[in-house]
């Protein structure tokens, strides 16, 4: 038996936007305490720059060229 897509009843919601609960009201289970929080912190920063530093490598920025310094020439006063 073959089923297809076409009779989806799929119905699209509404976004739904999320809220940070209050310290209040997070579950014990759920709860960090500072060390746990900073440690946390400390690691995500790590892997930020672990990141940034392979899409640096994956992506060298161009090379600049080097200016060439051409020397003025003396303006010719007329007589």
């Amino acid at each position: 038996m073959v089923r297809g897509m076409a009779h989806s009843t799929h119905t699209t919601q509404a976004p739904e936007q999320l809220a940070l609960l209050s310290p209040a009201e997070i579950p014990v289970q759920f709860r960090l305490d500072q060390r746990t929080r900073q440690l946390g912190l400390a690691h995500i920063a790590s892997i930020k720059a672990q990141l940034a530093a392979l899409r640096a490598a994956a992506n060298p920025a161009p090379a600049v060229p080097a200016t060439t310094v051409r020397p003025s020439t003396p303006t010719r006063r007329a007589a």
